[in-house]
């Protein structure tokens, strides 16, 4: 039976997944870690991401043999340079490298919040590509000058798999030097970055349609991973872009995603622009557009609470979920490594309400509601921009999985949520476009049943928490 492969490159590690062309049905799956990064300077070498991706396509075994298409999804915003010879001529800075912090306030300001938002449908951050990219100019000349190539991860990726140096437009919108409405590269926003933009045009890869093909699996790549030479490649997309397609999502739907990070986004057909810059316009994979909002915080902070409290996450869900319903002040505002949104790259972490009362589970409890109360600010950002949000809201993500988690999100939101059945949407969505580059599917797309799973209701009302939340927030 044809089968086909979607390939999730994250900051911790590459993913595999092998689906039924038909069916949709998972047949196998790999994984191999990335090397482990703390930020502020967050960097790996691009060339792991590659060797995860042999290791992992490995263990999929016999099912090689009957892959037809291949896609791959990755980590947004990275920066990634290649010299003539097409190897990295410097570490790839990834999504949560902060560094870029000062620069991006820079080159907002030289150009001013409307002309960035109007431009490019966001405001740009320290995540930003552009950011990184400006922080390259100012403190390492002598890197850009070696450099003849500029990707974003899973554009590296794509390009080692078929020697095609493309993206695609959702991946793209997050660069900072992307229109997405145009579905043009913006010389003038590259400006504020270097010093001579029109030599960095020849520089970033070609925009590719979500119709079309990447290209061809080359020969040297499908002997390393075990595929067959010449079958189609997608341009691929970013990791959110692919987890909507993976999700299913349907306009007016919301994902909030746990993971390293933390994400709320739905599908829109028509571009946003937030001027304050909570919410990134970005473009969709298939010709719409993607509004979402990213936190840096997530999973993490409930692994290093639990690390202080001697448990791990599971240990810290029961210890969430035993601490009752009744709201006795506890509370976390958890931006332990800075923050994205609000833009508050030196921020530090705080508790308030400590009293001798508190309880371990008071804490567990705590430390997961100020995560999510940081998301569902979020989903209030994105209404505020003039997103529908009125669908089907989806928890997705590692910390999907945790009961407290779970049940913390419907109380805070105050509505029912949807746990899906797998969490592993971004290697979804990447099968999604692999199965569309085959028998024209791109007008009939595969029905995978995606995004169906349990139901979770509130059992008790979270107003007060969130309230709390706003007021030491804004502190």
């Amino acid at each position: 039976m044809p089968l086909v492969a979607g390939v999730d490159s994250s900051t911790q590690s590459t993913k595999v997944e092998i689906r039924d062309l038909d069916t949709g049905e998972v047949v196998a799956t790999g994984a191999a870690p990335h090397p482990a990064t703390v930020a502020p300077r967050s960097e790996q070498d691009p060339r792991s991401w590659w060797d995860a991706l042999v290791v992992a396509m490995g263990q999929v075994g016999t099912a090689r043999s009957d892959v037809v298409a291949v896609s791959v999804a990755g980590q947004q915003h990275g920066l990634v340079l290649l010299g003539a010879e097409g190897e990295p001529v410097a570490p790839a800075q990834l999504w949560n490298d902060t560094r870029g912090a000062a620069n991006a306030s820079s080159i907002v300001e030289a150009l001013g919040a409307q002309t960035w938002v109007d431009a490019c449908g966001s405001l740009p951050l320290a995540s930003f590509t552009i950011a990184k990219l400006a922080w390259m100019a100012e403190h390492a000349p002598e890197v850009l000058a070696r450099t003849a190539k500029v990707m974003l991860p899973h554009d590296y990726l794509t390009w080692r798999l078929t020697g095609e140096h493309v993206t695609d437009r959702g991946d793209a919108s997050g660069t900072g030097w992307f229109d997405p409405r145009a579905g043009v590269y913006r010389p003038d926003l590259l400006a504020a970055a270097v010093a001579d933009p029109d030599l960095w045009l020849t520089r970033l890869p070609k925009v590719v349609g979500h119709e079309t093909a990447a290209g061809e699996l080359s020969g040297p790549a499908a002997e390393a991973l075990g595929l067959r030479s010449g079958i189609p490649v997608g341009a691929g997309t970013g990791d959110n872009m692919a987890g909507a397609l993976g999700l299913g999502l349907q306009p007016g739907d919301v994902a909030i995603s746990l993971g390293t990070s933390g994400t709320v986004y739905s599908v829109s057909v028509t571009a946003t622009a937030d001027v304050h810059g909570a919410v990134a316009g970005f473009a969709d994979a298939t010709g719409s557009y993607l509004p979402l909002v990213c936190t840096l915080n997530a999973t993490r902070v409930t692994d290093t609470v639990a690390a202080w409290m001697g448990t791990d996450a599971a240990g810290l869900s029961e210890l969430a979920l035993a601490a009752g319903t009744g709201f006795s002040g506890e509370l976390l505002v958890p931006y332990f490594d800075g923050e994205r949104t609000p833009n508050r790259p030196d921020a530090t972490g705080t508790m308030v309400g400590l009293t001798t009362s508190t309880s371990r589970e008071l804490l567990a409890r705590a430390a997961h509601d100020g995560v999510l109360c940081g998301l569902l600010d979020g989903l209030d950002a994105l209404r505020d921009a003039g997103v529908a949000g009125d669908g089907t809201i989806r928890l997705i993500g590692g910390g999907s999985r945790s009961g407290a988690y779970r049940q913390r999100c419907a109380d805070l939101l105050g509505a029912p949520i949807v746990v899906p059945s797998t969490d592993e949407t971004v290697a979804t969505g990447a099968a999604v476009l692999a199965a569309r580059l085959i028998d024209g599917r791109w007008s009939n797309p595969p029905d995978w049943s995606l995004g169906h799973g349990e139901a979770v209701d509130p059992q008790s009302s979270g107003a007060e928490v969130r309230r709390v939340y706003a007021e030491v927030r804004d502190k």
